[in-house]
């Protein structure tokens, strides 16, 4: 079965993630610059089967986008061009930096790992995904 990936974009970094061959558990893959993204996923579907892409979507609290959405869209109209076939999907990223940092902190990670701007891009991806898949279970997408 193909992998799903997840992406959550940002200015800086982007965490990336992705699930096993099953679509049951999501995990943390890596953290890069949004120009090695397109790359970095170039390189990884020549070696994996990928069927979706869950990229954050950033609302505030206000119920208004938030200004990195444009880039996203940018990134988007890239990828589909790319790559015809592989679905995407918006998952609402509301909290999961905030959720991040909390499972860094319970998971008894070091003040010194917690602070890596990068770790917290990647499991904010995971939690994307994970979003994504419990969606996907409920309503078979």
């Amino acid at each position: 079965m193909p992998r799903i990936l997840a992406v959550d974009y940002g200015t800086k970094r982007c965490g990336i993630a992705e699930t096993d061959d099953l679509q049951i558990i999501a995990s943390a893959l890596e953290t890069v610059s949004p120009s090695e993204l397109l790359p970095y996923l170039r390189r990884y579907t020549s070696k994996y089967a990928v069927d979706a892409l869950a990229v954050g979507l950033p609302v505030r609290m206000s119920g208004e986008l938030s200004a990195v959405e444009k880039d996203i869209a940018k990134f988007i109209e890239k990828f589909v061009k790319e790559f015809p076939n592989i679905a995407v999907h918006r998952v609402n990223e509301m909290y999961t930096s905030r959720d991040a940092a909390a499972s860094m902190i319970a998971s008894g990670a070091k003040k010194k790992k917690r602070r890596d701007k990068g770790n917290l891009d990647k499991i904010s991806a995971t939690l994307i995904l994970q979003q994504f898949l419990e969606q996907k279970r409920n309503r078979n997408i």
